[in-house]
This record gives C-alpha cells, structure tokens and sequence, in this order.
C-alpha cells in the first residue's frame, strides 16, 4: 500500500488531488456535536496543501436516498474544515455537477475545497457495478490523484472507496495508515493478556467480530444492551430490555464456547433499570435502580451496568497488556446511565495497557463524558470498519488502496 509520504515524495504541486475523507459527524440541524472524524483528516488535508497540491475533499454524512438532502449537507463540515485549518475552504454545492466543476477549476496551489454530499448521487452507493463505475468516472474528472483518508467508510463498497481508487494514481493517507498499524497490534501483533470490551445495542451487529475473537482474546466482557440477551441464555429473566430472542441460542454456543476454549466471557452482575427509556433531549430524571441481574423485575427494562459490575470490568481490564473497547455499557447519553460506561473508559485510563477506543458510540462516549482523548492509545474513527477488520473481512476500500 502506497503511503501519502511517497506520493509527496514524487511531488504534488499543481495536482488536483482527490482526498476520499470521513466527515460523518453528528449534527443537532447544522450544528457539529463532535467534530474527531474531522479533526482526523487534517494533518493529511494540511500536509497536502503544505505542498501544493489543489486538494479537493470528499465524503458522505448520513444517509440520504441517492438525492440533495439539505439535512444532510456537508457544508457545516467544510466550514469546521476551514477552522481547523485556518485557511477558507471552499463548498461546491453538488458532487460533479457545475459548482464541483467550477470550485475545482477555482483552485490555486495549495487550497483547500469540499463537494457536497456523496451519497447525494445514486451512484455512490449502488449495487450495480455499472452504475457506481459510472460515478466514479464522474469524479475521476475531478483530480489526478487519489487519497484515501476515510477510514469509517473502508468496509463499504462505494464508488469513491473502491472504483475511484482505480481510476486514479492512489495511496492512503496518515489516518488509515494509523488505523491499519492499530488493528495489527490487534490482530497479528498482540502483547497479552487481551481483554475485549464489547457493549452496543444488538448482538447480532457483533456476532462476527465474538466469533473471531473467540480465537484470539483472552477475555472478552460484555455490557450494553446486548448484554440482556446473554444473561436470557443463562436463563434469567431481562424485564423489558433490549432483548433479540433469535439471538438466545447463539448467546448460548458462545458461552459454551468460551468455557471450552478457556476463553473468560463476563457478562454483568447488577444492572441499572428503569420503568421506561429515558429522555435523552430534556433529560429528566428516569427514576433508576440497580438490581441483581438474577433480580430484574418484569416490568423494567435494563439501561446500564451497575457498580458492581463496572467494578469488575475494571478489574479485569487493569492487569491487561491489550485492550478493544468498542460500545458503551449503557444509554451513556443521560446522567442516570452513564456511570457503567464512564467506568469502563475511567479503567482503560488507568491501565498501563495498549489501550484501543473502537470508533462509533465509544469514541462519542469519551468525549461526551469528558476524558481526554490523549490518555488512551487510539481512538479509532471507524467502529463498524474497525470490527469488520477484526472479524477478518476483506476491506473494499483497503484492498482498493494495494497495488
């Protein structure tokens, strides 16, 4: 994989160079509620327009359908660009349409523009081979060089992760590069004991990556909504908690698994419940209780883990050499449940350990409860890419990037 230091190397002065970034970042209407997926990219986007390159950036934000979605624009994005830089960034208004054409052409060596939205073209997305192709020789037309940058878009299938990169002379950019050197710390090149932290809503979005861990971690701990549909494997009673009941039996393999395989797979043993889901816009208070998880009442639902059980998974992460944390422990967004999760990021601080925030709800977590990003090892940019590499899947936008 050709790195951006090389392509600086051969020169990229006066080159239009297409920088395929990640600025998927939370907005209340057009305001920016965590801005890491953007501040990731500028030491890439910087070094860049530091040589002269014509830099023109590129990403998706949200999920609009193939069409201009004001909601989903990505003008508040090149605007914190902008900031970050400090230096004007220019906005083309569509993807390859007049104002992409004309903001390019507008360039001068070692300026900086973003075109809209991505996925506001069909193409971006499709299925269909031809269709994406078609896209991509859209934005082909846009630069002569290829960057990419964007790694919580890696796992996808996209024009401008996959078809783009063939079009054009390529090489990933200083984020990917770290985040690909991260995961083989993960993956290949593990100091243990390793312990996996593993919360989130569903079960079945993290089927794949327990499978796979399975064989390599050490200890694996399991906490957020998911965790309601292991305890109902062991036979508890979960109230009305997030529960996938077509998950149960699978709960069950993996249990039996781990037990087999020496594998230490800890589930909470008090939990944080509630009569109803919490407001999370007026945040008023919820009326929370901390039970047993062989004592859940019937009528609550669980919405963080306990004490005890943040206890615990402190324990277990303090005398590791490596740890993968990748999910809150509970809904993290209101006060009343948000110590499960503040304790697990609290014991990833304290630990000497190789420390690795897996991206997503995690990453936000951190920040939103206000922990210094500095004190852990990386926080990753990309979760569901982050987890599709620990599962051992071939990433389109990674294989897109070899030569």
């Amino acid at each position: 994989m050709k790195t951006i230091d090389q392509l600086l190397a051969d020169g990229v002065a006066g080159q239009r160079v297409f920088v395929r970034a990640d600025l998927n970042v939370p907005l209340d209407g057009t305001t920016i509620t965590d801005d890491g997926r953007i501040r990731a990219v500028v030491p890439t986007v910087a070094k860049l327009a530091a040589a002269g390159a014509r830099v023109v950036v590129a990403s998706h934000l949200g999920r609009p359908k193939g069409a201009p979605d004001p909601a989903f624009s990505l003008a508040p994005a090149a605007a914190r660009l902008g900031e970050l830089l400090g230096a004007e960034v220019a906005f083309a208004g569509d993807t390859v349409g007049e104002s992409a054409r004309a903001t390019v052409a507008a360039l001068a060596d070692g300026q900086v523009a973003v075109i809209e939205n991505l996925r506001f073209n069909a193409g971006e997305t499709s299925k269909d081979d031809a269709e994406r192709g078609a896209f991509a020789d859209q934005l082909a037309t846009l630069a002569d060089l290829y960057v990419g940058d964007g790694f919580g878009a890696v796992h996808r299938k996209h024009a401008s992760v996959y078809d783009l990169p063939a079009r054009l002379p390529h090489a990933a950019g200083y984020l990917i590069a770290t985040e690909v050197g991260v995961l083989r710390k993960l993956t290949d090149e593990v100091q243990r004991p390793y312990t996996v932290v593993l919360g989130g809503a569903k079960v079945s979005d993290k089927l794949g990556v327990i499978s796979h861990l399975m064989e390599k971690a050490d200890r694996i701990l399991i906490g957020g909504g998911m965790a309601y549909t292991f305890l109902k494997a062991q036979g508890h009673e979960v109230g009305t908690s997030l529960l996938q009941e077509d998950q149960v039996p699978a709960c069950q393999g993996y249990l039996e698994q781990a037990k087999a395989q020496g594998v230490e797979l800890v589930l909470p043993v008090d939990v944080v419940v509630a009569p109803e889901f919490p407001d999370l816009k007026t945040k008023a208070p919820a009326h929370p209780t901390t039970t047993a998880v062989d004592a859940i009442p019937a009528d609550q639902q669980g919405l963080d883990i306990g004490p005890e059980s943040g206890a615990l998974f402190a324990s277990k992460i303090a005398d590791s050499a490596t740890v993968f944390w990748n999910g809150p422990m509970g809904v993290f967004e209101h006060p009343d449940f948000a110590q499960g999760t503040q304790a697990v990021a609290q014991a990833l601080v304290d630990s000497p350990a190789f420390t690795v925030v897996g991206g997503g709800d995690s990453a936000a977590a951190v920040r939103t409860l206000g922990f210094d990003e500095k004190a852990f090892g990386h926080i990753s940019t990309g979760g569901g890419a982050s987890l599709e590499y620990l599962e051992g899947k071939t990433l389109p936008g990674l294989a897109a990037l070899e030569d």
